[in-house]
């Protein structure tokens, strides 16, 4: 069913090849627990503090935390306090019982860890935890005091709608699954936990519906996040490389949002979210090339406006692909296609260019390209200004020029903001490079290079898998059943069940409604 992720992307597992040290456990000893971490740690940032518990301070202990990781005012109130002043209703600690007093009456923070070797030790540290050491004790605890500073949640970046939640994931992970968990109050939404890289040990979650999400997905899911072996994972990019069936192909296989509704909708029919700290796009397996083109306003909006927006999107691929390289092949090969009228205007306007219209295209669509580029770059500021205004100064001035013609840039132009209309941006750009291989057929072979290409390219798309499911599902292989979500939406009303080629299983989510009409009055 799925397809073998090749060497170059998933290294084989093997925890002893790894090049972090044996485990150490800690001595008996603070002390010399202290001085090893001292050693170890010699950084600024890493305080350590020695103290010794109750009031007649008895009994040593120490607490090391990483500044900036931590909620100070946490470990003030939750655990220094809670240690040095001894309550009155408790005796004297002596070592015998201060591991079990501290965990059961002392303590008052939520969660306890036991520590019993410095590799584990350093993990929780450098996570943002407090780790309590205590003289005589060859163990320690890790507690939970997480509070470093983040971004708040705000406005989606690049997956903007008119109507729905305006909300998105930040780079912070717990924020990002209690978004989700707010949408799916469901005792079966699945949350496991990973750490992957080396240097970085970045947090991996993994969150599916259990009874929904295919078992053999989530198994390998599991497998592919277990054999990676690599030193750091900053964000999840890295994750969605090293993970993905093809690595040869322009298509994404495997689809990324910054919008708990989107996640949350693609984990009701059934797929599985990876979520990784440090970055606000959460990625989602297995995609479908139709699910690229779809939106969540698709589901906040009525059903005819939805297949309007649709047919649009659908519009503005084929014009995005085939725009410029048609322009080429009909004005340098197939010149009769043309009504006389418009084959004279054309051929005026490009009387005093001297390029043919395949350097002509090139040149243009390269220069929108670093224009559109240089907008990213750009402080947002002044960022779109540069673009609108590099474009329309550059354009006027080229065809003043005679360099390219003005048919050239309405061309060009059309392609451009046909291109913006993509949901993803991720196949958007897969669009911008295959434009420039229809571009190049369209120079050498006319029409029949173009239409060339597109057969390759839908035989190349009829080949991809994502996780075990055909990228094309449900037009090849086609299921009739599966066409209420796809060109256009049924209502809600109609769309009883699940997407069958992700899942099988629990593939019924509402009950058919009736659609009697009230009686007239």
């Amino acid at each position: 069913m799925f397809k073998k992720v090749g060497k170059r992307n998933i290294a084989k597992s093997n925890q002893s090849n790894r090049e972090s040290k044996e485990s150490i456990t800690l001595h008996s000893n603070l002390t010399a627990n202290l001085d090893r971490i001292k050693q170890d740690l010699p950084a600024e940032d890493v305080i350590i503090r020695e103290f010794k518990i109750g009031t007649k301070k008895k009994t040593k202990a120490g607490i090391i935390y990483v500044s900036g990781l931590v909620d100070k005012q946490m470990i003030q109130d939750y655990i220094l306090e809670s240690l040095m002043i001894e309550p009155t209703n408790l005796k004297q600690i002596d070592n015998s019982d201060a591991v079990a007093l501290l965990k059961d009456s002392l303590l008052t923070i939520g969660k306890i860890e036991d520590i019993f070797d410095f590799e584990d030790l350093y993990n929780e540290l450098l996570s943002g935890n407090s780790i309590i050491l205590l003289d005589g004790e060859p163990q320690g605890f890790s507690t939970s005091t997480r509070g470093w500073e983040d971004r708040g949640v705000t406005e989606p970046s690049t997956q903007n709608v008119i109507r729905g939640p305006k909300d998105s994931f930040t780079e912070t992970l717990l924020t990002n699954i209690t978004l989700i968990r707010r949408r799916i109050k469901d005792i079966n939404l699945r949350l496991e936990m990973k750490k992957i890289g080396r240097r970085t040990k970045t947090d991996v979650a993994i969150m599916y519906i259990n009874g929904v999400a295919d078992e053999k997905v989530v198994k390998e899911v599991q497998k592919r996040l277990d054999r990676i072996d690599i030193d750091a994972v900053l964000e999840s990019g890295y994750i969605e490389e090293l993970i993905q069936d093809e690595t040869y192909t322009p298509f994404p296989t495997i689809y990324n949002s910054e919008r708990p509704d989107v996640i949350a909708g693609n984990l009701l029919e059934g797929r599985i979210a990876i979520i990784v700290d440090g970055t606000p796009f959460v990625l989602v397996v297995p995609a479908l090339f139709i699910q690229f083109f779809q939106s969540s306003e698709d589901y906040y909006q009525r059903a005819d406006l939805a297949f309007l927006v649709r047919l649009i999107r659908y519009l503005a691929f084929f014009l995005s692909l085939v725009t410029p390289s048609a322009y080429i092949a009909v004005t340098t090969f197939h010149q009769e296609m043309l009504q006389t009228q418009l084959l004279i205007s054309l051929a005026e306007q490009r009387e005093g260019v001297p390029f043919p219209a395949f350097l002509e295209a090139l040149l243009m669509e390269i220069t929108f390209e670093i224009l559109r580029e240089a907008g990213l770059r750009m402080p947002k500021a002044i960022g779109p200004a540069i673009s609108i205004v590099g474009a329309l100064v550059l354009g006027q001035a080229a065809v003043e020029a005679g360099i390219v013609s003005a048919s050239m840039v309405i061309v060009v132009s059309l392609t451009a903001i046909s291109s913006f209309v993509m949901p993803a941006y991720n196949l958007a750009i897969t669009f911008r490079m295959l434009r420039f291989v229809l571009m190049g057929l369209a120079a050498s072979f006319g029409l029949f290079g173009i239409i060339l290409g597109l057969i390759t390219m839908v035989l190349h798309l009829c080949s991809l898998r994502s996780f075990g499911v055909p990228y094309l599902t449900p037009f090849a292989p086609f299921e009739a059943k599966e066409q209420k979500d796809v060109i256009f939406r049924m209502p809600l009303w109609g769309m009883t069940s699940r997407p069958r080629s992700i899942s099988k299983k629990n593939v019924k989510r509402q009950q058919p409604v009736s659609k009697a009409k009230p009686k007239p009055r």
